[in-house]
């Protein structure tokens, strides 16, 4: 579960300044308040690597510009929020228009990235409306939501819940949500030839 660690709001600038260099969890800004999160473990550590290695292997098939960085915090276009995604693609040449990239590892443009992951957890509600909301508003072309245990509201996944990868394609500034489930191919607009299952990723965390 999401814990607020402070509750005095603070800028984006004082969460980087304050952000520790190395910590057992993982923090993020809403809306000015610093929230503890738990970091990725069992299942959804292994599914984030997994999908991190195949889309890898993907982008080097292909020699695409892009790369996969080990961390990065994605500020929100109010510049009152920090997401650091589970798996991020970057565009690197797009990078050079990034002020503190190189700096702090801190992403702004939507156009730098190429797609967004977030592996789902018990916090499903920050990924499926909070950080969906505010990846569509950066105009990020691409998220996947992977929901391997069912996370998510009815609303989202649908019902009876069962494990659900969605797909957000951007069209005309908002997200056209494409779901997959348990014998499906996973259809990525950015990697349309990616051959990769829907079991194959669930599996990976198995």
């Amino acid at each position: 579960m999401t814990a607020r660690f402070l509750e005095t709001p603070v800028s984006f600038d004082q969460f980087i300044e304050w952000l520790p260099e190395s910590s057992e969890h993982r923090y993020e800004l809403h809306w000015g308040v610093i929230v503890k999160m738990p970091k990725p473990r069992g299942k959804h550590s292994q599914i984030a690597g997994y999908i991190a290695l195949k889309v890898g292997i993907e982008i080097e098939r292909l020699a695409q510009p892009y790369f996969i960085p080990k961390e990065c915090i994605v500020r929100s276009l109010d510049k009152e929020s920090g997401y650091e995604p589970d798996v991020i693609i970057l565009d690197a040449p797009a990078l050079i228009d990034e002020p503190q990239w190189e700096s702090r590892s801190i992403l702004t443009l939507g156009k730098s990235i190429k797609v967004i992951v977030e592996v789902i957890s018990t916090n499903w509600r920050d990924d499926y409306f909070t950080k969906l909301g505010e990846y569509e508003a950066l105009e990020i072309p691409e998220l996947w939501l992977v929901d391997y245990a069912a996370f998510g509201g009815r609303r989202y996944i649908g019902s009876p819940k069962q494990p659900t990868f969605t797909i957000g394609r951007l069209v005309d500034g908002e997200y056209e949500l494409q779901q997959f489930r348990s014998g499906d191919r996973i259809l990525s607009p950015t990697f349309p030839e990616l051959k990769l299952t829907v079991d194959q990723v669930f599996a990976a965390g198995s």
